[in-house]
């Protein structure tokens, strides 16, 4: 891996997520990325930064001594959090005091701040990469659950399941590009967006598709709220019977389970703990990018 990136031996690297003040699993994916990546050595420096937790990213600067810090986000898609408040919170943008129209600030992507060189990359989420990334997640768990037999991916609906919301179109891109890339590659018999706030539904997956297996994948970074406790209800789990399986620290879903005539794998989330190795190769291809 040291051969295929650049020299960063001088940089720091800061992963920046958005944390939670109730939730204190939210961060654990990114700083188990921030060990696999320390344990690499391409960087002097690996640290992680966050919107609601310690240390923050106002912190950024004096989080490191390089005089160079790569930033990337460690979030799914472009939104207001990646492209408003990281920008802000890291003084590349003034955010109400330019001439930019609302909700469009062109700050730059390299700007020096405190003495420091700042090189803001884009988010994991949105790298083309990420494909094989959802692809392990989906394959690994099928094979780890067969009933009766592992199902053929020819045979298997694979369905990539995001929160979506009509607030925001570009909360949904980075999922609509990933279907369309793993569409072309023509290994499932069908791939589908799924979402909690905005259709078409996760609900509605079993009508949407003839495959008689279904695959789903959960496109967020941490197994929380959403992922453990929101989508298998949405998936038609029984709201007690999931929160007794919670509170008794069982999964929340069994692979696979059988639902309106289709058998129904429901995989972890892309960050959850397994996947270092492989978002740490996405981190690294944006830091590459940002240092062309």
């Amino acid at each position: 891996m040291a051969d295929v990136f650049p020299n960063f031996s001088q940089d720091a690297l800061v992963l920046i997520a958005h944390g939670s003040t109730v939730n204190a699993q939210s961060s654990a994916p990114t700083r188990r990325l921030a060990d696999e990546l320390r344990a690499l050595n391409l960087f002097a420096e690996v640290a992680c930064a966050f919107n609601l937790e310690e240390p923050k990213i106002d912190e950024v600067p004096q989080l490191v001594s390089a005089q160079r810090i790569f930033v990337v986000p460690v979030t799914i898609s472009e939104g207001h959090f990646t492209e408003e408040t990281i920008p802000f919170r890291l003084k590349l943008c003034t955010k109400g005091q330019c001439d930019c129209p609302a909700g469009e600030c062109h700050y730059p992507r390299v700007k020096a701040v405190a003495g420091k060189k700042i090189i803001y990359c884009r988010p994991i989420g949105t790298h083309a990469s990420m494909t094989e990334v959802l692809l392990a997640r989906a394959t690994e768990t099928m094979a780890m659950h067969p009933f009766p037999r592992a199902p053929k991916l020819a045979e298997s609906a694979l369905f990539i399941a995001g929160h979506g919301t009509g607030r925001n179109a570009n909360s949904r891109k980075a999922i609509d590009k990933q279907v369309d890339l793993i569409r072309a590659r023509g290994e499932f018999a069908d791939v589908q967006a799924a979402f909690m706030e905005e259709a078409p539904f996760i609900g509605d997956c079993y009508g949407a598709t003839e495959a008689k297996c279904i695959v789903m994948v959960p496109f967020f970074i941490a197994d929380g709220l959403h992922t453990v406790e929101d989508i298998p209800v949405l998936l038609g789990e029984p709201e007690d019977r999931v929160k007794k399986r919670l509170s008794a620290g069982k999964p929340t879903w069994r692979n696979p389970t059988e639902r309106n005539g289709k058998l129904v794998w429901y995989t972890k989330a892309i960050g959850s703990e397994g996947n270092e190795a492989l978002l740490a190769e996405v981190i690294l291809a944006r830091a590459k990018e940002g240092d062309s």
